[in-house]
């Protein structure tokens, strides 16, 4: 531990109880001297007490000989031992207002930052509970660092940095306690290289309480590192085992598993709120590649882009910043300062806009371009991309070798519009979600470190990349239908089952019987009776397989498994054994038209009820449909990964605990991705299996099963704050269904029974 000199004000000590204050030196600071005595005096101390029990001796406290003695050392202990034993609350508030701290030149310095470290061999997971689902972070509190000449070390906190720990302050993962932290978090502004001074920054380090000499589970954010002349590519500060949220990481430097590269904050992104999406989106660029960093780049990469605008002058637009008296950040000219433009008009009037190597690799025109759809061309061979293991940058940007900058325009030109549209899509939605702010990047990076400690809590890639539910340009089906199904595909029968084998091996022989059946899948949710022996299963002419859940729940039947390789899904119980071949065969091919959308046999419909004031659940034939069951249905796999991944949380988890209502929850979830009815198909309306024990359903007593339905659909409702559902009065039969023509003219003969 160490002492620190403070300079405390009475109101500061205020809140503080008597003993605590007593607690706090008058006059103590950074050095190796005080360092180096604590750690003797507490280890001499230690060893004599040992020492003293191996010989045998009981140790006592003599209150009329030694009481001087022990309350001298009681004080020295309680005043060098009070870093650890008081944990001061973490306080928002500005540089200069916060106790001064005089740094000793002789203070020790951290550790050179180590270029081996991993997650794996350089952060301590042990300190992360493994009971919890988000990592805490501890904030130390503000400090005024000093010199010994009065210098200020740590600078006043910039907007961006104050706003970085107002975010992490007001965040899920903040905790006051840093014994239950997994992660800490030095309050020294550290964001630009410029204003940091090494050596004094990386006594500071050295110092907190819980650096422990390497700053294992330590984070620092550095957005900008390097300063004239080298210009470093990481943070120039001793660091240890820390790891570095930074800006403007190259292969070399970047400690893949450990340090995270994060997004260069941008000014102008005040102004995201100005723009106008829809017009960003369809309008029609005047350029298709625009760079203003003419005056940053080397002379040979200079040379190139004048070559390039000179063949390419209607495509492309060379501009720099240095438009001579101008002093305005938002210009941008041309080389010879003739003609110049506000910088984001250039960004709304190109189609592409040129990122190259400079001084420094992260620059903010990154941010800018995402802002306004403006597709970045990154031309730096060796940059770590920000958030490079969640973004799919190859959606986002295109990357091109330095050695190719010759062929740009001529590469850009073979890129089809529909290509454009989608990055131009995807880079306004990785811009508001990743770039906009501080909060945004300082909470997607805390994310991701939580979703390494807590892998199995960890959001799937496509989820980090993809506007699955709310982009505004996409159509509400997310599937094509002209894209989604490829030919020769079939589908796989997905059959939910517990103990009714003999329906259950009658269910498997139906299903086979349709040629479009390429796969058996069947989901044993019995955890307390293994399936039978493979000798007893229906030989069938296609792949069977049996998949034995870990629990007994509904959602089981949704998940989205490896072994489904097609993408139709004929999702069917274990008692349906009703349906034809021909029923089977035309379901499936009217979904094949319509794979957005469900489409199967039982329906059902939701009412209003004016009485009760709430929705009920109607299992009667009527004229229309809102719903239908999953208990014979088709319907695309991407809705198993939705269902799993992407539908609120408390609606699966209401689902396995009342194991009931996970069809309906599947129809909420497709009503409300593409806004459309489900597909009602053929006449068959009684689905219940003659064979089967009643008293072993779900639906044995009618009128508690319809009330439990009922109530999930206004449950449901509530947690989608609208009703999604939709009504349709609509039914596909087949062609010739009802005409009087022989047999053999007709595709599908048997269909037509209830």
């Amino acid at each position: 531990t160490m002492s620190v000199l403070q300079k405390v004000n009475v109101a500061e000590l205020s809140h503080k109880s008597s003993s605590e204050q007593n607690l706090l030196p008058l006059k103590s600071k950074i050095s190796s001297r005080s360092h180096c005595f604590t750690h003797f005096f507490n280890g001499l101390l230690i060893g004599l007490c040992f020492a003293l029990l191996a010989s045998g001796f009981t140790i006592i406290y003599f209150t009329n000989v030694s009481t001087d003695i022990f309350s001298q050392f009681e004080s020295f202990w309680r005043s060098t031992a009070h870093e650890s034993m008081i944990h001061d609350v973490f306080v928002l508030k500005d540089v200069s207002e916060a106790v001064e701290v005089v740094v000793d030149s002789d203070a020790p310095l951290a550790l050179p930052s180590d270029d081996s470290c991993t997650h794996y061999n350089c952060f301590n997971v042990y300190r992360c509970s493994a009971d919890q689902e988000v990592m805490k972070v501890y904030i130390y509190p503000v400090k005024r660092y000093v010199d010994e000449n009065g210098v200020l070390i740590s600078s006043p906190f910039t907007e961006e940095y104050w706003q970085l720990l107002e975010t992490i302050l007001d965040s899920e993962y903040y905790t006051d306690d840093p014994e239950k932290a997994c992660l800490f978090i030095p309050s020294i502004d550290m964001l630009s290289q410029h204003y940091v001074r090494p050596k004094e920054t990386s006594q500071i380090l050295s110092s907190l309480p819980f650096w422990k000499n390497s700053g294992e589970n330590h984070l620092l954010f550095n957005l900008i590192p390097g300063s004239f002349p080298k210009y470093k590519r990481r943070l120039d500060v001793n660091c240890g085992k820390a790891m570095i949220a930074g800006g403007g990481f190259d292969t070399w430097t970047y400690r893949p598993t450990l340090d995270i590269s994060v997004p260069v904050y941008s000014s102008f992104s005040t102004a995201a709120g100005n723009r106008n999406i829809e017009d960003l989106m369809k309008s029609k660029r005047k350029w298709l590649l625009t760079t203003v960093q003419s005056n940053l780049v080397d002379v040979k990469t200079k040379n190139i882009l004048l070559k390039l605008e000179e063949e390419y002058s209607e495509d492309f637009l060379l501009l720099g910043t240095n438009c001579g008296a101008s002093n305005n950040s938002k210009i941008r000219c041309d080389k010879d300062s003739k003609w110049e433009i506000e910088h984001s008009e250039i960004l709304k009037n190109s189609t592409f806009c040129l990122i190259m190597k400079s001084a420094y690799l992260a620059q903010p025109l990154l941010s800018d371009a995402l802002m306004y759809g403006c597709i970045p061309v990154i031309v730096i061979d060796e940059y770590v991309l920000p958030f490079e293991t969640k973004i799919d940058w190859k959606r986002t940007s295109v990357r091109i070798q330095e050695h190719a900058l010759p062929e740009i325009v001529n590469i850009l030109k073979q890129m089809s519009p529909e290509t454009i549209l989608q990055m131009r899509d995807q880079s306004l939605f990785i811009f508001e979600k990743y770039f906009s702010s501080m909060k945004a990047i300082v909470l997607s990076t805390l994310k991701i470190l939580n979703e390494r400690f807590f892998p199995q809590f960890s959001t799937p890639k496509e989820d980090w990349n993809k506007p699955l539910l709310n982009s505004l340009y996409r159509p509400l089906s997310l599937i094509n239908p002209k894209l989604s199904l490829r030919p020769q595909q079939g589908f796989t029968a997905v059959i939910l089952t517990y103990d009714r084998i003999d329906s259950l091996f009658e269910v498997i022989h139906r299903v086979v019987q349709s040629p479009s059946c390429v796969k058996v899948l069947v989901i044993w949710n019995n955890q307390r009776k293994k399936p039978p022996p493979a000798e007893k299963w229906p030989k069938i002419s296609i792949p069977l397989k049996i998949l034995q859940t870990q629990e007994n729940k509904l959602s089981n039947r949704f998940y989205p498994y490896n072994d489904i390789e097609t993408e139709g899904i004929l999702a069917i119980d274990d008692d349906i054994i009703m349906l034809t071949a021909d029923e089977l065969e035309f379901g499936f091919q009217v979904w094949k038209e319509l794979p957005d959308r469900i489409v199967g046999f039982p329906s059902r419909v939701h009412r209003w009820d004016n009485h009760t004031q709430k929705w009920r659940y109607e299992s009667e034939w009527t004229n229309d449909a809102s719903m239908v069951l999953t208990g014979a249905a088709f319907y695309h796999k991407f809705y198993n990964y939705l269902y799993t991944f992407e539908m609120p949380a408390t609606i699966r988890n209401w689902v396995d605990e009342q194991m009931n209502c996970e069809d309906i929850a599947m129809n909420f979830l497709v009503a409300n991705t593409t806004g459309k009815a489900p597909i009602k198909v053929t006449p068959r309306k009684k689905f219940r299996c003659p064979e089967c024990a009643t008293v072993d359903t779900l639906s044995a007593d009618v009128m508690r099963h319809l009330n439990a339905r009922s109530q999930c659909i206004n449950r449901f409702s509530s947690i989608y704050r609208t009703m999604p559902l939709k009504a349709v009065e609509f039914r596909a039969d087949p062609v010739l269904y009802k005409d009087c023509l022989p047999e053999k003219l007709k595709k599908y003969n048997h269909i037509g029974s209830l």
